[in-house]
């Protein structure tokens, strides 16, 4: 799947959070609820955002975190599975808790 594809995808599952826009970044995408940063399309996977509540979430699934180079880690953003993205219950709700936490 092609980059923007992949984020029209993304796009297309989560139109109905509201207020989702996406824009160009160092390569990738950012996806933003507001004005609050929560999500990085990149290469054909997803990141998002984690705090406390979600982020044991993601290591027990053994997602890794984002990671474009060597020298730039975000430890607070990690691949959401693929299991998840294809999932049209659970997607929107991950979604709904990196950005509105």
């Amino acid at each position: 799947m092609s980059t923007d594809s992949f984020r029209d995808f993304v796009l297309e599952h989560l139109a109905g959070l509201g207020d989702l826009r996406c824009k160009r970044m160092c390569g990738g995408h950012g996806l933003y609820a507001g004005e609050k940063f929560f999500g990085i399309p990149f290469d054909g996977r997803l990141y998002f955002r984690t705090h406390p509540d979600t982020l044991p979430d993601f290591p027990a699934r053994n997602a890794p975190v984002f990671s474009p180079s060597k020298k730039q880690i975000l430890q607070n953003y990690h691949e959401v599975p693929a299991d998840i993205l294809e999932d049209s219950e659970f997607f929107p709700l991950w979604a709904r808790k990196a950005a509105w936490q």
